[in-house]
């Protein structure tokens, strides 16, 4: 992910894999280029994901992403541990790119200081 653009901590599902999106996982914090993705079932760093993820107004994405980093913890310690899961970056869109632009846009409305 880009350093530069800005991040905003939000929980929302997801359903992701490397064939079909069949496993679950929570956003921890999401950004126009990509989110970290809070799950036991890490993939290597490198790896090409389908993620679908569902907002809160029950819209949703669908897209390809690249694992950037990851970070896997023994499953007893999973909800000890802070930020366990994936760092992805959004390769492209296959449904949904308006919704996710605007979700993000929303976001920052909410969150960024007026200019």
């Amino acid at each position: 992910m880009n350093q530069r653009d800005p991040r905003f901590k939000k929980r929302l599902a997801v359903n992701f894999g490397t064939e079909e999106a069949t496993r679950v996982a929570f956003t921890e914090d999401i950004s126009g280029t990509g989110m970290f993705l809070r799950s036991a079932n890490v993939c290597v760093p490198n790896t090409k994901l389908t993620i679908t993820i569902r907002f809160e107004d029950n819209s949703t994405a669908s897209l390809e992403a690249r694992v950037m980093w990851a970070k896997k913890v023994p499953q007893n310690l999973f909800h000890l541990v802070r930020k366990t899961g994936m760092g992805v970056r959004i390769i492209r869109f296959q449904t949904g790119e308006q919704n996710y632009r605007s979700y993000c846009s929303q976001l920052a409305d909410r969150t960024l200081p007026p200019a």
